[in-house]
């Protein structure tokens, strides 16, 4: 059978996609990109916020359209919005063969194999009514989630995978699921209760990562700075590190997802001793507001993310911080966003997302009235993201003259003689770019390393040229 993929959602949900793919390739089966070519179309869907939900939506729609008029024998549907409402998936959307859900990955080559049947246990959560492409509702159904029915899969090293990613670069999830109740998250519903794997485990698949060409290491979880925490393993994130550190092959490796209360010194010291661990820390803290921080069930005050923040930039110098905030979660006055504008000016992050609230039921966050009209949520966002670009423009002017080490990432889709690239300080897909001009773009091919020199500003983004 030819298996195609549509993959939506988080990297710790393309890493499940990948596992996928691995599988249905062991059981035999060719993998496509075109999903028009395709027997059997998979769709992995998120389902963290509402615009998450209608896109999983009227993409599981897309495909069912094609395996009515195409030559798709089978639609099978996973991931998180599969686990939260998968009898209602399958009851409203018959062209669904089969209904998988965050903690039945491994159940893929039957899915496609069988199918019927397949993901009928388990329990949907209920949620607020969603939209067909045409404007029809899609009503998710009113069922509570069974606590006992949590995922408990997590795959290792020796599971089959596909890499989704260019070549150079992969995710490696050290762990699943999450422990903590932050108001606003439905998570933990989804993907169950935090739980580490063997680090010696990890260190596995990192050798056989590196053994295939991979340069950077990017390490997953909904909370990387809990790693082992769970298992009793107190410094475990930060021997991981010293661990993969030693792993011949890898150039660069990076944390995501760190939670602002787990973060060690040990960890902090890992990092500024080994050379290729990035000095980047991916920090989402939501707000700034004690109010709000304490509305989120968020731990920690304003006053202890700004210890937090200036104890990191004094144990690894030049660090790069990345962080999120929510806006228009309930109650959030003018005041807080005042206190949350001031944070952000205070501390300079290099690279900021802000997201509207979305109510979401099944979070306990749904208990309170969402006050905040639509309108004001985005227009708040847009005045905290002004403020950042504004403050990153400078830094980023400052910067013309560098020189500066880049991994090039390939072609610019800007132009066919520009090439994309990034620093140790900018993750992909998330973060800004450096795009490589006045250059050969067959000299470079992608996971090369360059060194380069800063010629321009361009907001977010910078503009390089080869150092001869």
């Amino acid at each position: 059978m030819k298996i195609g993929m549509i993959s939506l959602g988080c990297p710790k949900n393309l890493v499940d996609s990948e596992v996928m793919l691995g599988l249905a390739q062991q059981g035999g089966h060719q993998l496509t990109r075109d999903a028009a070519d395709a027997d059997v179309l998979v769709v992995n869907t998120c389902a963290f916020i509402d615009k998450a939900k209608q896109e999983s939506i009227d993409t599981i729609l897309e495909m069912a359209e094609l395996k009515k008029t195409g030559k798709c024998q089978r639609l099978v549907v996973t991931g998180c919005m599969a686990e939260r409402y998968r009898d209602e998936l399958r009851a409203q959307i018959p062209e669904i063969d089969a209904v998988l859900g965050t903690g039945e990955v491994p159940e893929i080559v039957n899915a496609i194999g069988i199918g019927i049947g397949i993901g009928d246990q388990g329990s949907g959560i209920r949620a607020i009514p969603l939209l067909r492409s045409n404007g029809e509702p899609l009503n998710p159904g009113s069922r509570i989630p069974d606590p006992r029915s949590l995922p408990t899969y997590i795959y290792d090293a020796e599971t089959p995978r596909l890499l989704a990613t260019p070549r150079h670069y992969a995710y490696v999830k050290i762990a699943e699921g999450c422990d903590y109740k932050c108001a606003f998250c439905i998570i933990p519903k989804l993907r169950g209760n935090y739980r580490s794997r063997p680090a010696e485990s990890i260190l596995r698949e990192a050798r056989a990562l590196a053994a295939r060409g991979v340069k950077e290491l990017l390490l997953i979880s909904q909370d990387t700075s809990f790693y082992g925490i769970d298992l009793g393993e107190r410094g475990a994130l930060a021997r991981l590190l010293r661990d993969l550190n030693a792993v011949d092959g890898l150039e660069w490796i990076r944390m995501l997802y760190l939670y602002p209360t787990t973060i060690g010194d040990d960890v902090l010291e890992a990092m500024a001793e080994c050379e290729k661990v990035c000095n980047y820390i991916d920090l989402p803290l939501q707000h700034a507001s004690n109010t709000m921080l304490k509305r989120m069930k968020r731990p920690g005050t304003r006053q202890a993310y700004d210890r937090l923040l200036s104890r990191i930039r004094e144990r690894v110098p030049g660090v790069a911080l990345r962080t999120t905030f929510i806006v228009g979660f309930p109650g959030e006055t003018e005041t807080d966003v005042e206190e949350l504008t001031g944070f952000i000016a205070d501390h300079a992050f290099d690279h900021v997302g802000v997201f509207t609230y979305s109510h979401e039921e099944g979070t306990s966050a749904y208990q309170l009235d969402d006050d905040v009209p639509a309108r004001t949520k985005s227009a708040r966002r847009s005045r905290v993201m002004g403020l950042q670009k504004g403050l990153v423009q400078a830094r980023q002017l400052a910067r013309v003259g560098e020189r500066v080490r880049i991994l090039v990432d390939g072609p610019s889709s800007e132009h066919e003689l520009v090439l994309k690239g990034r620093l140790a300080t900018q993750a992909p897909d998330i973060d800004a770019s450096v795009f490589l001009t006045e250059c050969d773009p067959s000299a470079f091919r992608s996971g090369d390393f360059a060194e380069v020199e800063i010629v321009a500003a361009r907001e977010y983004d910078l503009v390089a040229r080869p150092v001869v």
